[in-house]
């Protein structure tokens, strides 16, 4: 596995994110709320970690849902993934949603999304008449089944 060195900086009260296990592929990022926030149904909001990250160019950051909290309370990323790149220097943020039917309460220190560094790969797009046929063609949106 590439292990890639990422700086990192906290506000006072901020959790620094650690592997919970050798084999994680992402760290849990908290909440660094000054009190409790509470999520209606169908509210977002968007919650502090007091983290800022410095990422090595060629790399991003993806902020991900957890899989408890969004089984059991309906609460994920909006914008999942969530990219942070190389060059941003703010503080890491998550915009989370309230799914679910009830009211869901964060406070400082919930573990409330997770983070996955990812290599990036630079494109260029080179313009062509057509591209190559194959069994797939233009299907999609469920063309290869359930």
């Amino acid at each position: 596995m590439e292990r890639i060195d990422v700086f990192i900086k906290t506000r006072d009260g901020a959790t620094v994110p650690v592997y919970a296990t050798d084999h994680s592929s992402g760290v849990d990022l908290c909440a660094l709320v000054d009190g409790p926030v509470v999520l209606a149904p169908m509210e977002r909001a968007l919650v502090p970690t007091g983290l800022f990250i410095g990422i090595p160019e060629g790399y991003e950051a993806e902020v991900r849902p957890r899989s408890g909290i969004a089984v059991k309370h309906g609460v994920t990323v909006l914008n999942t993934p969530g990219t942070i790149d190389s060059d941003y220097r703010g503080e890491v943020m998550v915009i989370l949603i309230n799914l679910g039917s009830e009211a869901f309460t964060i406070n400082k220190g919930d573990r409330v999304a997770q983070m996955v560094f990812k290599r990036l790969a630079r494109v260029e797009f080179r313009q062509v008449p057509d591209l190559t046929d194959t069994v797939r063609g233009e299907g999609g949106f469920g063309s290869t089944g359930i």
